[in-house]
């Protein structure tokens, strides 16, 4: 048993990815030739969504087939033999990295049940922040669970439901579920999308001949070769019969969406589109605001790869300050493994980056990231620049001050663990090290996605992992919290 602690290790003792994660992908296809390879091709385009798992089910017509596996899609879905398995004109699909219910084969997506109706396979993007509440009465009646998985507990809402037929019976269920989710179902009668009535996550349409197409984002569908139709609306349920009937539903009135506005900061491809916007564009703008908001004096500005490279090229542009490549990344190392040595972890940060040393020696440069999670890797990247002989490092960040948790199938560490959670600006500048550190505000982001700036009153999209304005209740936090409390009261006293 290895003893050594670091103060940011996870359980597995790695030096976690500081970054967030979004939970997952996912992409559904009906009416299509070979609808599991289409499958397949859409989530390698998603697969920076989720790289622990990744899992197919398909229809064809009479049975549901199911294929798994951890790992990314190339290594489980490459073969003919791998899709062969898989028949049907109607599959779903979806990648994982785990936030509710931890990792595990059991917990792959899409999760299938033989109902009283027939077979109900589900694909679920986002985090239901009831579940514990819900799966506990559940549990409690008599329910059975496969999977620690939040997404078992629309399953189990679904197949109690008394409601008539399958469309009745997911509202029914959704309207007892609080949080997030974007949803493909498959039914021996066909496919249906929804998503939340905030719209939190999000989903998209698209055409791919006589077939109909779901994806998490657009660029999964201009890799299958699918039209792009429009957005799935927040709230709405989505069908798709086998003879190409489309029906669409709107089970909860109109409601003021929240889609999550770290899509356009970090989560979605850069060629993708997002709420009717180039996520591409948007990032180039975040760092043209973020050069109005916060100059300064440089020779070089240089993104951290890959993320933080549109919001570079847009703060050279604004500031006119030359943008270059001082820092090359690596695209073939995956997660380090940590020995029990400093020497060791510094090696393993600059495996995925390097400096360019010729180029940054003796400069003034403006380091451009798209968020600082931990602080630890901002922590190395200004040490790399240094040890290259930069004379200055001013770290500018792409996004605001990350300092609450996301409940809404993001993988974000606890607030304490949080950079912007425990420090100020001035705390958080010391600890990576740089000569300077300034965020684009809330404001600013806002500006760059097109609007005006944010409105308190009434926001435009999900922004509480900045601002700690949740958008929802958060049942399950606030049993926590509760049951915390009990448990720190001194013996024989009642809150």
């Amino acid at each position: 048993m290895n003893n050594f602690t670091h103060p940011f290790l996870d359980a597995a003792g790695e030096l976690p990815d500081d970054k967030l994660h979004e939970e997952c992908g996912v992409f559904g296809v009906i009416g299509a030739n070979e609808a599991a390879a289409a499958c397949a091709l859409g989530l390698h385009a998603l697969q920076h969504r989720g790289q622990e798992a990744v899992g197919i089910t398909s229809f064809d017509g009479t049975e549901f087939y199911s294929r798994k596996g951890l790992g990314h899609v190339a290594e489980n879905f490459s073969t003919g033999e791998s899709i062969a398995e898989l028949p049907g004109h109607m599959a779903a699909g979806h990648v994982r990295y785990s936030t509710t219910g931890g990792a595990g084969l059991r917990n792959v997506q899409p999760l299938y049940a033989d109902l009283a109706s027939g077979g109900f396979a589900v694909a679920h993007n986002g985090n239901i922040s009831n579940a514990c509440h819900l799966r506990q009465g559940l549990v409690e009646k008599g329910a059975i669970f496969q999977s620690t998985s939040d997404t078992e507990v629309i399953i189990h809402l679904v197949a109690t439901s008394r409601y008539p037929t399958m469309l009745d019976k997911l509202v029914d269920a959704l309207r007892l579920v609080e949080g997030a989710y974007a949803l493909v179902v498959m039914t021996p009668r066909g496919m249906m999308a929804c998503r939340d009535p905030l719209g939190i996550r999000p989903l998209a349409m698209g055409r791919l001949g006589d077939a109909i197409v779901f994806a998490s984002e657009t660029v999964a569908l201009d890799v299958v070769g699918a039209e792009f139709m429009r957005q799935v609306d927040p709230g709405e349920f989505v069908e798709v019969d086998f003879d190409g009937t489309v029906r669409s539903h709107r089970p909860f009135g109109e409601s003021r969406p929240r889609p999550c506005i770290f899509e356009h900061v970090y989560f979605s491809r850069p060629d993708s589109i997002f709420n009717k916007r180039s996520v591409y564009e948007s990032r180039k703008h975040i760092g043209i605001e973020l050069a109005k908001e916060e100059p300064v004096e440089a020779d070089l500005v240089v993104p951290v790869p890959d993320s933080g490279v549109p919001a570079a090229i847009g703060y050279s542009q604004e500031s006119g300050i030359p943008f270059e490549l001082g820092i090359i990344r690596s695209h073939y190392v995956g997660r380090t493994f940590i020995q029990p040595s400093d020497g060791a972890r510094h090696a393993g940060v600059k495996r995925k980056h390097n400096a360019n040393r010729m180029l940054v020696e003796g400069k003034k440069i403006v380091l451009i990231d798209d968020s600082i999670v931990r602080g630890t890797t901002s922590l190395k990247i200004v040490e790399m620049m240094r040890d290259a002989g930069a004379k200055e490092v001013h770290f500018r960040v792409a996004s605001p001050p990350t300092g609450h948790g996301c409940y809404y199938g993001v993988d974000t560490p606890e607030r304490s663990k949080l950079l912007a959670g425990r420090m100020d600006l001035a705390a958080m500048r010391a600890f990576i090290k740089a000569d300077s550190l300034a965020f684009v505000s809330i404001d600013g982001l806002y500006r760059a996605v097109g609007l005006d700036g944010r409105d308190s009153t009434c926001p435009q999209y999900c922004d509480a992992c900045f601002t700690g304005d949740y958008p929802t209740s958060l049942t399950d936090l606030a049993d926590k919290k509760e049951e915390e409390a009990q448990l720190a009261l001194p013996v024989g006293k009642v809150a």
